[in-house]
């Protein structure tokens, strides 16, 4: 018998039924990854809520939160916590049932699993024990709102939610930039939480400068909202108008004037513009394949060129 500690949850190893899946159905993986609504209750598959009702456990990001989707759906199987703080503690005991037989399914309070939440390093453990494990596509911000932006979709960039401070959300934008200078072409898909959404967009439009930008809010609710504009225009408006719900924003590839540079002086040259020899030369260095020490050396040089006597 093995204790969680964490969570005061008891597991029986001899007694762990091998699945809860019908002898008509095939048997679930020791871990289902189940995407579930990020607003309207009705977005779940009839796959998910198949695997979801029968799995042993869901392991759930906020029990509360996944409480009511399972009860708009009758769904009666037991949940568990799995959050950032305790999800490294909790993985051998996940893994010891798992591999007794026990079955599990991993949502998030919304979307798809481990995109900007928890279950990263559960899948690993997973992958790493041998166990098998698949997942049941759905529901997803980014994707969903970069379709809706009316900007290129391809390529695009994923970065999540950048730090909370300005400083560091800056110089997240910087090294975004510095890998533009250095040939990176791609469309830029970001979280961010409303109360932070009008310093987010002033910061980008000081680095990105007027490209062309969306803001998608409240995705599949009753208030859904893409506003398109500028990124200086969008930061105005959301300094007049606090925003609410969950966002998302997206933000243009360079534009025909910002092409990528041909050389390494060049490129150098602009990433010097706007961040510090170190960040420039790091950046630089990632997105034209050099090695770090070479352009680093190139950069001091080109300072000193340009630094006054």
């Amino acid at each position: 018998m093995t204790e969680d500690t964490t969570s005061g949850v008891v597991f029986d190893v001899s007694t762990m039924r091998p699945s809860s899946a019908g002898a008509d159905q095939p048997a679930l993986p020791a871990l289902v990854l189940v995407s579930t609504p990020i607003g309207n209750l009705q977005d779940v598959s009839s796959r998910a809520r198949e695997a979801l009702a029968g799995t042993d456990v869901i392991l759930c990001e906020d029990t509360r939160t996944s409480a009511t989707l399972l009860r708009a759906h009758g769904i009666k199987t037991p949940t568990q916590a799995l959050h950032e703080f305790n999800e490294a503690a909790r993985i051998p005991t996940l893994i010891e049932a798992m591999r007794a037989g026990r079955r599990f399914a991993l949502i998030s309070d919304a979307g798809t699993p481990l995109v900007s939440d928890p279950g990263y390093r559960l899948v690993r453990a997973v992958i790493e024990a041998g166990l098998p494990i698949s997942g049941i596509p759905g529901p997803n911000a980014a994707v969903l709102a970069l379709t809706l932006s009316g900007l290129p979709p391809q390529p695009f960039l994923f970065s999540g939610f950048l730090p909370p401070k300005s400083g560091a959300r800056r110089t997240a934008f910087e090294r975004l930039r510095g890998a533009e200078l250095g040939g990176l072409a791609a469309t830029h898909v970001f979280y961010e939480a409303p109360h932070r959404l009008a310093a987010f967009l002033e910061d980008a439009a000081a680095i990105f400068g007027p490209r062309p930008a969306a803001v998608a809010r409240e995705l599949t609710k009753r208030f859904e909202e893409v506003r398109r504009a500028t990124l200086p225009d969008l930061a105005a408006y959301y300094a007049e108008h606090a925003p609410r719900g969950e966002i998302c924003v997206i933000i243009g590839p360079p534009q025909a004037e910002e092409a990528p540079v041909e050389t390494l002086d060049a490129a150098l040259a602009q990433a010097l513009t706007a961040m510090s020899l170190k960040d420039a030369a790091a950046a630089v260095a990632a997105a034209m394949g050099l090695p770090k020490k070479q352009v680093y050396a190139r950069a001091l040089a080109l300072g000193r060129v340009a630094a006054p006597e």
